[in-house]
């Protein structure tokens, strides 16, 4: 196999010494003779898109013990919901950017060391990345948008689009979020990238084949088949009932908002008076303790509900390197940015792997699985990697 000769150009070194740095501004140049010419899917409608081969293993119900579950078959002791929801309390203050700090464990300058800021580090993030192909997995809310009150109101800035429209021209692209992936696509508004909504229980891409893609399968017509994959699909009619009941139990605490995500739910909780999360987390409580199958989580001021199977973004990021031909493949090298908890799956998967590396968005240390960190969003806009490239 002919490997592809990537390396930083002069251009690139110079734009690296240049305080706020752009992506936007870095060209790129890759001859027909790279490992992966990458040419950009084009648009498609969606009844373009159709379910991948079943040779993917569906996932599996995960051991009880590893899973939030709330049985209906006894009755909860007095003190046992108490706990329960003082538990729900702490963890919901722990997520919340006004209550967290830094774990006294974690020094600020050792934790700098060990996760040194992807900006300081670009060129050495050049270097690794030499003779590979680079697929880059993007977060939203918190890594291209900023975190706002409304998650209705999260949009990402023209600059944002803009960088990720340049990554996403020469480096497969895919963004990957808790989000609806319909709501998403509304957001980002880049019909050439692939999208991972509800954690990645809901994965689409697009229906024309790029030249990087070797494992394309095809319909029966013999035309590109798209990737789609919606492992959580049985879940659906449990998720709208309990939407439905979640929307109704809480419309009477002030600044609640329910979320449909399709396959999982949000009870965002950012602008409920903190005297009101123990009243908010026993709504939650009384509906779910009917629905063993779902699970809570809990992210930046917000109660996370999905189905208990065996699928996070982790799965998601290995599931469409696979469906990119890079399953077994030695020469890529995914980057995957994200602020949340639920990305650490992602980062997980990326160091058990020994490739790519994760970046983490956070303005405090804290423990992660990532390689690199960010401050905030913009600086994602200036730290992905796409420099000037030539091949020689």
């Amino acid at each position: 196999m002919t490997k592809q000769s990537v390396m930083v150009s002069e251009a690139a070194n110079a734009a690296l010494t240049k305080p706020g740095l752009n992506i936007a501004t870095l060209s790129v140049a890759v001859s027909n003779s790279s490992l992966f010419p990458y040419t950009p899917p084009s648009y498609a409608t969606p009844q373009a898109f159709t379910t991948p081969s079943s040779a993917y293993p569906p996932p599996q119900m995960p051991p009880a013990a590893s899973i939030i579950t709330i049985s209906r078959r006894k009755p909860l002791q007095k003190l046992d919901t108490t706990s329960r929801i003082n538990g729900w309390i702490d963890s919901m203050k722990a997520s919340s950017p006004t209550h967290i700090k830094s774990s006294p464990s974690l020094d600020p300058s050792s934790w700098t060391v060990h996760h040194p800021s992807a900006l300081s580090m670009f060129e050495q993030m050049m270097n690794a990345s030499k003779e590979k192909q680079i697929v880059m997995f993007l977060d939203y809310d918190g890594t291209l948008s900023p975190i706002v009150d409304d998650p209705d109101r999260a949009y990402m800035s023209d600059s944002m689009r803009s960088a990720v429209r340049a990554v996403a021209r020469y480096f497969p692209t895919a963004i990957v979020s808790g989000r609806c992936r319909d709501k998403v696509y509304r957001f980002v508004r880049l019909a050439e990238l692939y999208y991972a909504g509800s954690h990645g229980m809901d994965i689409k891409g697009p229906a024309r084949r790029p030249r990087s893609q070797r494992n394309w399968a095809l319909d029966k017509t013999g035309k590109n088949k798209a990737v789609l994959f919606q492992p959580a699909s049985e879940f659906l009619p449990m998720i709208d009932v309990v939407y439905k009941a979640l929307v109704e139990t809480t419309k009477g605490i002030p600044g609640a908002k329910v979320e449909n995500n399709k396959f999982c739910l949000s009870v965002h909780f950012r602008c409920v008076d903190e005297k009101r999360w123990s009243t908010l987390a026993e709504e939650v409580r009384t509906v779910l303790r009917e629905y063993p199958k779902l699970r809570l989580t809990q992210g930046r001021k917000v109660l996370e509900i999905r189905p208990t199977i065996k699928w996070d973004k982790g799965k998601a990021l290995e599931f469409l390197l696979e469906s990119l031909g890079f399953a077994n493949c030695e020469d890529v090298f995914p980057v995957y940015i994200g602020d949340d908890r639920t990305d650490e799956d992602a980062f997980k998967v990326l160091r058990d792997r020994g490739q790519g590396f994760g970046i983490l968005v956070s303005k405090i240390p804290k423990d992660t699985n990532a390689t690199y960190s960010l401050q905030e969003p913009s600086e994602a806009r200036t730290g992905a990697p796409v420099p000037t490239l030539y091949t020689f």
